[in-house]
């Protein structure tokens, strides 16, 4: 409850500073967006292709920008300055959902120790709501994009976005003792190379960086499709629900998205 009341408050600052914005006169664009994730959590072994192919997801999310070169009051091009023609604001929400499980050397069939089993038994579920903010900047000319000079702007960006994660966790390990089987909180289900509590499906909050790199092709006057890069660094190391507390688990949890957009001009 605590976490959907911050990401309320934050929800109420997005729309408080969209209003203020708003009054300025600049012309605003909206759009949707979807796509695969691949989520780089503490599950498996990042360096390994099998994890992160494995563990990958979906995506989707409803984007808001602000369009500085326009302005809304007078249907006209605002003043004419770097700004304003290379740079837009954008605004998101979105949900991305990942199941999660161990995969590549450790958990391969030939290895038959308990170990093997713990992990093998142990999957789970990165859950996240997201809001935040990034800046794009297109290297060209945002009036001439509009005007179909060319009809495709390519696009970089960087921004913060607040996220409430609700992770969820499981295990079918056969322990020996009747009573923990299958008991998310009894720490001998799960790996005992980790250290206690590393297991943690508690719902939570943190930040995270968000970059991007992507491209915009004009289809129609006042529509334009999007293919967008992301990665995405979480500062928090729970968002999969796991945290191995080894001294070389170094990285908090990650991810990149493959999205495609439609975007209308309003």
């Amino acid at each position: 409850m605590l976490d959907l009341k911050r990401l309320a408050f934050f929800f109420g600052l997005f729309v408080l500073s969209q209003t203020a914005f708003s009054q300025l006169g600049f012309s605003h664009e909206l759009g949707v967006i979807a796509g695969p994730v691949q989520f780089r959590s503490d599950f498996g072994n990042r360096s390994d292709e099998e994890t992160n192919f494995g563990n990958s997801g979906i995506g989707v999310g409803i984007i808001h920008y602000l369009n500085f070169s326009y302005s809304a009051d007078c249907n006209c091009y605002t003043t004419d300055t770097y700004f304003n023609d290379h740079f837009k604001l954008r605004n998101e929400i979105s949900w991305n959902r990942t199941n999660l499980e161990h995969l590549g050397k450790w958990v391969d069939p030939s290895r038959t120790t308990i170990e093997a089993n713990q992990l093998r038994g142990h999957t789970g579920v990165a859950n996240n709501l997201d809001i935040g903010t990034q800046l794009e900047f297109f290297p060209l000319s945002i009036r001439s994009f509009q005007a179909f000079s060319y009809r495709l702007a390519p696009f970089v960006s960087l921004g913060v976005h607040y996220t409430s994660f609700t992770p969820k966790v499981k295990t079918t390990y056969a322990n020996p003792n009747p009573a923990a089987f299958g008991d998310v909180t009894d720490p001998s289900n799960f790996y005992s190379g980790w250290a206690p509590g590393s297991v943690d499906a508690s719902p939570g909050n943190t930040f995270s960086m968000v970059t991007s790199v992507g491209f915009r092709y004009k289809v129609g006057k006042l529509s334009d499709l999007m293919l967008d890069l992301r990665w995405q660094y979480y500062f928090n190391d729970r968002v999969d629900g796991l945290d191995h507390n080894l001294n070389y688990n170094k990285y908090n949890d990650w991810l990149l998205w493959l999205n495609v957009g439609y975007i209308i001009y309003l």
